[in-house]
């Protein structure tokens, strides 16, 4: 996918889209693999920053796929597994060989990102995952409460009732 692709799917160009998108072809080529179709791919994200979206075009990675996991440790940081390969890797950003002021002017961060040479922008290590199971798709009933519906495995029991997570607290608040 190409860079403008990804601007136009995100909305606009910043520095996190290019750090996304860097750090996510940076991983898929050295688990030296291709978008994933299905579940192929797995990625591991740790903020929820613009990058997110440049990974999910790259990778093929998405939440409704199943293969794409949020762990809000607020860090620009990656993992990519593959399930085919058993390999997996763990993606930093940490812009070391950033010039001095740079990140003051958006525009010049961003277009010096895209240009920068991976090691002055990026780790790449080997890393081993405990495998995600693959996605499952699981029926939905309607809460008691509110009637929308809601997944089995997300509904909440309250005096033989099933309930949404909000409602379930609302119930228990008050």
């Amino acid at each position: 996918m190409d860079y403008s692709d990804i601007i136009e799917f995100h909305g606009h160009e910043c520095p996190g889209l290019a750090i996304g998108y860097r750090m996510a072809c940076a991983g898929m080529a050295a688990l030296d693999s291709i978008r994933s179709e299905d579940e192929e791919v797995i990625a591991i994200v740790e903020n929820d920053a613009c990058g997110a979206d440049a990974l999910q075009c790259v990778t093929g990675c998405t939440f409704g796929k199943g293969n794409l996991f949020f762990h809000d440790h607020g860090k620009q940081v990656y993992t990519l597994y593959s399930r085919t390969t058993r390999k997996g890797v763990r993606i930093v950003f940490h812009r070391k060989g950033a010039p001095e002021g740079i990140s003051e002017d958006r525009a010049a961060f961003a277009k010096w990102i895209l240009s920068a040479p991976e090691e002055s922008i990026i780790t790449i290590t080997e890393v081993i995952i405990s495998e995600p199971e693959p996605a499952r798709i699981m029926k939905s009933q309607p809460c008691s409460l509110c009637g929308e519906q809601v997944m089995e495995s997300r509904l909440e029991w309250v005096n033989g009732n099933p309930l949404c997570i909000p409602c379930s607290a609302k119930k228990k608040n008050g």
